[in-house]
């Protein structure tokens, strides 16, 4: 299939898109409201890997559902730990390409995805950004990317990572077990060569990990994280991540 085929096609012909989710509430919503902004995204399949029990936040996948069903072809699936949720979509996907996305990631620029769908590579993720003061944390992650592709073990967010379907399952795939920087692990093992950081604007995020667990704290875990990059005991407990 070439680059140029694939401009000129639906994304749905090509991308499923997995979302993790649990009591999201409006934010969800949201997310799911600027997936449908996307260029030829009509009929693209998005798969919500949920386990919410608030009233809110289940009141807000019904309502996602009603008002972006014509668009979207939305499935609901029972998901867990991010790792686990992202895994029980993939396994669902027949597209060339899946997309994971975090439900507090917003696709702002309407032509974000045909853009990525241009590229050619095992694994793409691409800039954020985030309220202020926070915003230099993420320039800060920017680094980090582009050193871990020095060193030979890319590192991409979660929030946002497009895999090749095959080289997904060639690198194994997410591992349900894994509670913490299961996107590292997973990253980590795609050759540097065909692994790329579209410098594309429009992608935002939430702050809420930053406010909740601090600056400082989160610089210092990724750092543990790459020091036991080789350690999959290390990726198999939850550091406190989620308390």
């Amino acid at each position: 299939m070439t680059r140029e085929y694939i401009a000129h096609m639906n994304i749905k012909d090509n991308l499923t898109i997995i979302i993790p989710s649990k009591n999201e509430s409006r934010t969800l919503y949201d997310c799911v409201y600027n997936i449908s902004k996307q260029t030829n995204i009509n009929g693209t399949r998005v798969i919500i890997s949920d386990v919410s029990d608030t009233y809110d936040s289940l009141f807000h996948i019904r309502d996602l559902i009603r008002d972006f069903n014509h668009l979207l072809n939305i499935e609901v699936i029972k998901g867990g730990y991010p790792s686990e949720a992202r895994f029980n979509g993939s396994v669902l996907v027949d597209t060339p390409y899946m997309l994971f996305l975090d439900a507090d990631v917003f696709l702002t620029n309407p032509i974000m995805l045909n853009e990525c769908l241009k590229h050619h590579k095992d694994l793409i993720t691409v800039p954020f950004y985030t309220d202020y003061p926070y915003r230099w944390v993420f320039r800060v992650f920017d680094l980090f990317q582009r050193l871990s592709i020095l060193a030979g073990t890319p590192f991409a967010i979660g929030g946002f990572q497009l895999w090749n379907t095959r080289s997904y399952w060639k690198a194994g795939g997410y591992n349900p077990l894994e509670l913490f920087a299961e996107d590292y692990s997973l990253s980590k093992k795609v050759n540097v060569k065909e692994f790329k950081i579209l410098n594309i604007s429009g992608i935002y995020t939430s702050p809420r990990r930053f406010k909740s667990k601090g600056i400082f704290w989160m610089f210092q875990i990724m750092v543990k994280a790459y020091i036991n990059r080789n350690n999959p005991e290390f990726f198999r407990q939850s550091h406190k991540y989620w308390d």
